[in-house]
């Protein structure tokens, strides 16, 4: 009997107006259906594919490492009724259940079609094979290039090796949260596979050494309720006292971030914002006029940008190039001195002088101070991407739009555009996971130093 799986090729529309949840609790997810999740895995590249659920973020919230490992992963997809209430609660919604166990065995499906092999690692000695032999009678074609125990079978050195010397394409690691992510993590550079996926329980289900809720009761959404029945004593702190903690962070998590600190971080935008601009009112002035004797043209600069949630805004800036240099962007494009999809370029020859003086000093920025007072940014966040950058983010990068875009940061203050565009990304999701005013504030007195030395800043 083969594995039937019906996945909807329709076109996709909203089933609600509630904005697409893109984290839960501080952490990122990829909301995506079935078939875009499938299609995004599959294509060129390679990718650590990862799941979050009530008890991976309830781990994540204690464990750095592992929290690390989810930030650092291409894709983590939502499972299960957990994360959908809590985007609820948050005012968002989930496109697509997409847990492990039924989510893979299509992926596989597809995998068959393209010819790409599969690993398995983990579980006890012979889970792994059994789940093997029970995925290829479900999916003909699928091949099975090796599998491997998680617990003596996944020692880093022999296992990486092993599974190399295999050729498989596809590698799925059951060793439990967390160790299962941190397992990828830390050996993903050296794996040849073209996709790791950690993948829970799903050896165990398809070994039949652990019994699946009947479809009924899955579409119930209450297959954690079969979980706790069948195993009550190993399942009871993850299922009561796990669930009840996820759902009462996820009740106060929307307080938590409209709370008191967020209306004090407005309130400081605005007193320090008010204050920079009286203070540095006339030399805002000076700079302006010599802009404006150097070449002619305004010597302010409008741009759109994209900001919280992805809301666009106009973006002012002091001129520092020649008047025509978004015409000339993007044949400029290719002389890029960074990686990733951000432009910059150490040599671009539409900088004026004086446009060179005030990027070295930052002075070109001074004019979003009126940003900041309208609302648009804060003083500290993720710098302020173009559209055309954001529409070119992979989906990890888009955690970055969850909060105000700022004059400084984590960024700014580590070198600028010497940062690559991945490093820049980890710098503001690392922001973004954990901004408090006492960081606000160390990134604040750091900023003056990197104005004073200027690394970065061209």
């Amino acid at each position: 009997m083969t594995y039937q799986v019906n996945i909807d090729t329709s076109p996709i529309q909203s089933k609600s107006d509630l904005p697409i949840c893109r984290e839960v609790l501080g952490r990122r997810i990829d909301n995506l259906y079935t078939r875009e999740a499938i299609s995004r895995i599959l294509a060129p590249g390679r990718r650590h594919v990862a799941f979050l659920n009530a008890h991976c973020a309830n781990v994540a919230s204690q464990d750095d490492m592992y929290a690390a490992a989810l930030e650092r992963a291409d894709m983590v997809l939502s499972d299960g009724i957990g994360v959908e209430m809590a985007a609820k609660m948050q005012g968002s919604r989930i496109r697509e259940n997409l847990n492990g166990t039924d989510f893979v065995p299509k992926l596989l499906i597809e995998a068959a079609k393209r010819g790409q092999s599969v690993y398995l690692l983990g579980g006890k000695p012979g889970t792994a094979d059994a789940a093997a032999m029970e995925l290829q009678r479900r999916i003909p074609g699928l091949q099975v290039a090796g599998t491997r125990d998680g617990y003596n079978g996944a020692e880093d050195r022999s296992a990486v090796k092993a599974i190399n010397q295999s050729g498989a394409k596809i590698l799925l690691v059951a060793m439990g949260v967390p160790l299962q992510e941190l397992w990828i993590d830390r050996n993903f550079d050296g794996l040849k596979a073209k996709v790791c996926i950690s993948v829970g329980g799903l050896f165990d289900f398809l070994a039949g050494n652990v019994s699946r809720a009947p479809v009924w009761v899955r579409q119930a959404r209450a297959e954690w309720v079969w979980r706790l029945m069948m195993e009550p004593r190993r399942m009871a702190k993850r299922y009561l006292v796990g669930n009840l903690t996820f759902l009462a962070r996820a009740a106060v998590w929307p307080y938590l971030q409209s709370s008191a600190e967020r209306k004090t971080k407005r309130g400081l935008d605005i007193v320090l914002s008010a204050g920079a601009l009286l203070a540095l009112g006339p030399v805002l002035l000076v700079i302006m006029a010599l802009i404006r004797l150097e070449s002619k043209g305004s010597p302010i600069f409008k741009q759109v940008r994209v900001g919280e949630n992805g809301r666009r805004f106009t973006l002012y800036k002091l001129r520092s190039m020649a008047m025509d240099s978004e015409e000339k962007r993007a044949a400029l494009l290719a002389t890029s001195d960074r990686d990733g999809v951000c432009f910059k370029s150490k040599a671009d020859p539409r900088i004026t002088r004086i446009g060179r003086f005030i990027r070295r000093y930052s002075l070109d920025e001074l004019p979003q101070i009126f940003n900041v007072l309208k609302g648009d940014m804060s003083i500290v966040g993720p710098r302020p991407a173009l559209p055309e950058e954001v529409a070119a983010y992979p989906e990890k990068a888009k955690g970055r739009l969850a909060v105000k875009p700022g004059l400084t940061g984590i960024w700014q203050v580590s070198g600028r555009a010497d940062i690559g565009f991945d490093q820049m990304i980890d710098m503001d999701l690392a922001y973004v996971r954990s901004r408090t005013l006492l960081l606000d504030a160390v990134l604040i007195m750091a900023t003056f130093r990197a104005v004073l030395t200027g690394r970065g800043a061209y």
